[in-house]
């Protein structure tokens, strides 16, 4: 079985460190290892996302494993503010304190996201909602973890997990067919090869050269019927660019497969959530 805490130890020292707490060893020592009460409020209408990340912050400070199994089942769930709800545990002291900030901090950020994606997936008709790359460094497998939790799909995680021919390709090897060439050269059978098409002209030329994944990139919602004219068996429609979730519906149109939008993850609204502590 995965041990969570391996998977983010490096991380979570990094973050850590930010707070520099090893520079003052005497204020660390005098904080009293007592038990409290946690009372993590949900003080926001919200997908509650993030507990994983949230709970293993303080098993990381701890020498005592904390089995946070149980409250497991919250996770992905929606929550109104109305509900009043808490989650409530006990932690020491000394430790509740030195990773109160950070715990909260990586529980609403993936909330965040795991929220906005829900509002995308609402208004998405069916249609598979994708996260892009567009992801705040070192913090991409949150992130990307949160849109799964509210819904959506993860695209790449990396740039070879799936190659994709894009504008800069395109202007540096001349044009859709020998950028196309390029990655099938680069001989990853298992790999499929995605092309970013900015108008009809190139989505013939990339079906002339055999690609089968097209991203539409700003295409208007005219520009994607003609495309859905086009549109072979076995072929797949991503449609980006300028997605949000005003136009949304406007897109969601017979012969589309998906939606990608790098808003699920850059322009999700904080949520409130807050941690109390109570003496027992």
């Amino acid at each position: 079985m995965l041990n969570i805490s391996q998977i983010l130890k490096e991380n979570l020292d990094l973050f850590l460190a930010e707070d520099d707490l090893h520079k003052n060893f005497g204020y660390l020592s005098s904080l009293p290892d007592e038990p409290v009460s946690c009372h993590l409020k949900i003080k926001d209408d919200l997908v509650l996302a993030g507990l994983p990340f949230f709970f293993e912050v303080f098993n990381h400070l701890s020498t005592k494993h904390f089995d946070y199994a149980d409250f497991m089942k919250f996770e992905g769930n929606n929550f109104s503010k109305n509900e009043n709800f808490e989650i409530k545990f006990s932690l020491p002291f000394n430790i509740a304190l030195s990773g109160e900030r950070l715990a909260l901090n990586l529980l609403q950020r993936a909330s965040s996201i795991a929220t906005n994606t829900s509002l995308y997936v609402k208004k998405a008709d069916g249609i598979k909602v994708l996260d892009t790359r567009k992801t705040t460094p070192g913090l991409r497998f949150l992130e990307k973890y949160a849109v799964k939790k509210g819904g959506g799909f993860n695209h790449r995680f990396a740039q070879s997990d799936a190659w994709m021919v894009k504008d800069n390709h395109k202007v540096f090897f001349g044009g859709v067919a020998p950028a196309i060439k390029f990655f099938k050269d680069q001989h990853s059978f298992y790999q499929p090869i995605i092309v970013e098409i900015h108008d009809l002209a190139e989505l013939a030329q990339a079906y002339q050269v055999g690609a089968r994944h097209f991203l539409l990139d700003n295409f208007s919602p005219e520009s994607i019927k003609e495309a859905v004219n086009m549109k072979q068996p076995g072929v797949t429609y991503e449609v980006s660019g300028g997605i949000n979730l005003d136009n949304i519906q406007d897109y969601c149109l017979p012969g589309v497969d998906a939606f990608s939008s790098g808003s699920l993850t850059y322009d999700a609204r904080p949520v409130d959530l807050s941690l109390k502590f109570s003496r027992i």
